[in-house]
């Protein structure tokens, strides 16, 4: 990071703008956000009116004309945000950079590839926006709490995922072995027997294949009781160990890296986490009177 050039300072018209559309805690910020959270949301319905015909059928030109005018939006916010950013590479390749990106796209997808609009619901993402505007850092943490805790216990998952596959694939195979040769018996195969296996496991028990024999039920219900027995481990593994000590960590703020545009800071945080800027809150008086601003860099 030391080794990259400083960009320039931000114009008073992008500083601005770039505390309108990043940060949520002016009335304009906020203003801003909600307008955009309730465009998501209508953006989002409209895609899903869509979908039934008959809607379709009836409101189906009011439909696109809506469909496209939210595309524009979204597109020109989208540029406008890579506009404002100093690093606009940062912004473009983040988590929220990308879900923006592909929150338009697909409508001019859809020109040339057909049925490629319903990706459009994928701009439900940006909803995540939500925790930042109503300043619910708590919810916020939560999930960097959970997030940090299953990275933290991946080995451990994937011990248990494995563990898991062999346990299915024995009981299938000897689902298979004891019921495959009874009249009107759907374990057709071994893979159809540990796809019941699996549901069976998991107490999903969809009811599409069940057991006829005696013995076949036996490992029917041998396997539900051994599927209530180890689902908790998991559980027991990630909240007793490693939620634990996530939890420890200090609270976070809702600033924005001026950077790449990232929240989710701790408060004596220095630099950005995600791309190493240094953070408004932390700019000396010196820097923030060659700007005339102390949140422009």
């Amino acid at each position: 990071m030391a080794d990259e050039p400083i960009p320039p300072p931000r114009s008073e018209i992008r500083e601005r703008l770039w505390k309108i559309i990043f940060e949520a805690e002016t009335r304009a910020g906020k203003t801003f956000d909600v307008i955009l959270l309730w465009a998501i949301g209508l953006s989002v319905v409209a895609v899903m009116l869509e979908s039934i015909d008959a809607v379709a059928g009836r409101w189906g030109t009011p439909l696109k004309m809506g469909e496209w005018f939210f595309t524009v939006l979204f597109m020109g916010e989208y540029f406008l945000r890579i506009w404002v950013v100093r690093r606009p590479a940062r912004y473009i390749f983040s988590f929220f950079g990308i879900i923006d990106f592909l929150s338009w796209i697909p409508t001019f997808l859809a020109v040339f590839l057909v049925g490629s609009q319903s990706l459009l619901v994928i701009r439900i993402l940006r909803l995540l926006r939500m925790f930042r505007v109503l300043k619910m850092v708590g919810h916020v943490r939560g999930a960097s709490v959970i997030m940090r805790g299953l990275l933290a216990s991946r080995a451990k998952i994937t011990v248990f995922f494995f563990a898991m596959v062999a346990l299915a694939t024995i009981m299938g195979t000897v689902a298979y072995l004891l019921e495959s040769g009874q009249p009107e018996s759907k374990f057709e195969n071994i893979p159809v027997s540990i796809y019941w296996a699996i549901v069976t496991v998991t107490t999903l028990g969809y009811g599409d294949i069940a057991p006829l024999t005696v013995a076949g039920k036996f490992v029917a219900a041998f396997c539900v009781l051994i599927g209530y027995c180890i689902m908790a481990v998991p559980t027991g593994i990630v909240i007793g160990e490693t939620f634990n000590a996530a939890m420890t960590r200090q609270d976070e703020t809702t600033e924005a890296c001026p950077s790449c545009g990232v929240h989710g800071h701790l408060i004596d945080a220095r630099f950005c986490r995600r791309c190493g800027e240094r953070l408004n809150h932390q700019e000396t008086p010196h820097s923030a009177a060659d700007t005339g601003d102390a949140g422009a860099i």
